[in-house]
């Protein structure tokens, strides 16, 4: 799937890097827990996000991540995109909720980034 698969796929609006949309992209991610997505997530990748905040363009530099999808219609302030058009990330939006986000872009064929979580699924909660 390439970014392009991903904008037409979640109707999205395309906020900042147009000339990078035939970039090849096979996992996402999707968190508004920054911490959690510098925990789990060690390649390159998609980060669909409902924050708009400048932590999520410092964890998407800090990670090398591709694109930023901004789930629920919301659009980041112009600081922010003008920090991740410095980065050279794509960044979209989309108004789907990030759960309708992630269903449609994993029925399409993108899956999630492995994450080497240990559970003993007989363990109880």
């Amino acid at each position: 799937m390439t970014i392009a698969d991903m904008v037409r796929i979640l109707n999205a609006k395309v906020l900042i890097g147009a000339d990078k949309l035939d970039t090849p992209v096979y996992t996402a991610c999707c968190s508004d827990l920054m911490s959690d997505v510098l925990a789990f997530v060690d390649e390159k990748t998609v980060l669909i996000t409902g924050l708009t905040n400048p932590h999520v363009v410092r964890t998407s530099e800090m990670l090398d991540l591709k694109c930023l999808v901004f789930a629920r219609g919301k659009i980041p302030a112009a600081d922010i995109l003008e920090s991740a058009d410095e980065q050279g990330l794509v960044v979209i939006a989309t108004k789907l909720t990030a759960f309708s986000a992630c269903g449609v872009l994993y029925e399409n064929g993108l899956r999630g980034v492995p994450v080497p979580v240990e559970w003993d699924s007989r363990e109880d909660g």
